[in-house]
């Protein structure tokens, strides 16, 4: 008696011999295989983010960055205004002129800065930055203050009352005590708690303020000038910077660092800047040059944004650059089940779809391997190395179903070259989009030239 085929057994013969059902399973997997590629990327997030947690617990326990903001003379003024009162028994109007005390901030004429910094590399785990110790040398001249702009009296100036103010970022650096020598005085600074910087938002550098004890009238420019001097010592990190707030700012930082990156509004002057011991940039900055007066009156604004400096911290980028490898995930994986589906269309070799799942997982275990492999070593090694461990893992498991050494050749060659276009893209940065999409269409007429053999009509 003959057999009679049930429509449960034509549904899996249609779904084995089917063209079409190959594609939709192959193009299910890949969207399965899309999960564990989040995943992967919160992986990379997240190691990013333990990164930074280290770099800046040591960096607060040796000094944050270190950025100067000053000297600047305060000087106390005295302002009026008319208060009207009205007597509600008489119901008459008296004026009472209410005193105020104002301040006003006044910046050097000439400021001249010689910094050297001494760069270490600090390590934790994995986990490394830069921390320095750096010696400042300020010294300058302050002219005398102009108060016309306020429309000032000279009797409402309180000259008795001037101190000296300086902003950094970074007082728990400070390895010495802090003084300034204005005139032929000595003047020790305290700092102040500064309410304001307290509560800057995550975005601003907040500053720190010391301030001197009052000037003596003699040390307080009311004709001519007055120099001043003045010397820092300070552990710092990452990078270090000043504002330009002299009238003529004039600033060197030397270093044995070699691989210093020049940060900031305004770029070192000169052009043999790094030498065979480290660097000796130096910048020159008038007042012309920056959107900002020589004189603020009531407030003291941050100026921060137009701070010229150095920046020594390790380019550490691995995280960024696995994260740019693993957005390319999907395309690997499509494009390699892709080939699979060529091969076993165009050989009329059965490959199973947990064959299929099997090779998916592979390639994602490619990019767990990278982030591991360059925690402990620099990018291309690390990308060299688990590339070759996929290649190999998927080239014998291709060898293993297929039985055919020349498709296990050809997976690996296929791999190889998909892999190399990633990394080049991943270094390219202005031709990235251009050599990406040239080298998508490449691979795109491949497949048509490829799949014309193919009888979709089966």
């Amino acid at each position: 008696m003959q057999h009679q085929e049930t429509p449960s057994n034509k549904i899996v013969q249609w779904i084995k011999t089917s063209i079409t059902a190959r594609m939709a399973m192959v193009g299910f997997l890949t969207l399965v295989l899309i999960i564990p590629l989040v995943f992967v990327q919160e992986l990379i997030q997240e190691r990013a983010r333990r990164q930074q947690e280290v770099i800046a617990e040591i960096n607060d326990k040796w000094g944050e960055e270190l950025l100067v903001y000053g000297p600047i003379l305060k000087i106390p003024y005295k302002s009026y205004t008319e208060k009207t009162i009205k007597n509600t028994e008489t119901q008459t109007l008296t004026t009472e002129t209410v005193t105020q005390t104002n301040y006003a901030y006044f910046f050097p004429e000439t400021l001249d800065i010689k910094s050297a910094v001494n760069p270490e590399v600090r390590n934790r785990s994995i986990y490394k930055t830069t921390v320095f110790s750096a010696t400042a040398a300020l010294e300058g001249t302050f002219s005398m203050p102009d108060f016309t702009e306020a429309g000032v009296q000279p009797e409402d100036i309180e000259w008795e009352n001037a101190r000296i103010i300086l902003k950094t970022s970074n007082l728990k650096g400070v390895s010495e005590a802090v003084k300034i020598k204005m005139g032929t005085s000595v003047y020790d600074f305290v700092s102040q708690y500064d309410s304001a910087a307290a509560h800057t938002t995550l975005d601003e550098v907040p500053l720190h303020l010391v301030q001197s004890a009052f000037l003596k009238t003699k040390d307080v420019p009311q004709e001519g000038k007055i120099p001043f001097q003045m010397d820092l010592k300070i552990n710092g990190s990452e990078q270090i910077r000043f504002v330009p707030i002299g009238k003529s700012t004039s600033a060197t930082i030397t270093s044995t660092w070699k691989t210093a990156s020049f940060i900031g509004d305004f770029l070192p002057h000169n052009t043999d800047k790094f030498t065979a011991e480290g660097f000796n940039a130096k910048w020159n900055v008038l007042d012309i040059n920056r959107p900002f007066s020589q004189q603020f009156f009531n407030t003291l604004p941050n100026l921060t944004a137009y701070a010229f400096g150095v920046n020594f911290m390790i380019p550490v980028d691995h995280y960024q650059k696995s994260e740019r490898t693993a957005k390319y995930g999907f395309l690997v994986i499509g494009l390699t089940f892709l080939i699979f589906f060529m091969i076993q269309t165009l050989s009329k070799i059965g490959i199973h779809p947990f064959q299929y799942l099997m090779i998916g997982i592979a390639l994602v275990l490619f990019y767990t391997l990278l982030i591991a492999l360059t925690e402990h070593s620099n990018f291309l090694t690390a990308y060299l190395i688990s590339g070759s461990m996929v290649i190999v893992l998927i080239s014998l498991y291709t060898y293993s179903i297929l039985k055919h050494l020349k498709f296990a050749l050809f997976i690996a060659a296929a791999l190889t070259l998909l892999y190399g276009f990633i990394y080049v893209i991943i270094q390219l940065e202005q031709y990235a989009l251009l050599v990406g999409s040239l080298g998508l269409f490449t691979i795109l007429a491949l497949v048509m030239f490829t799949s014309r053999k193919i009888d979709w009509n089966s």
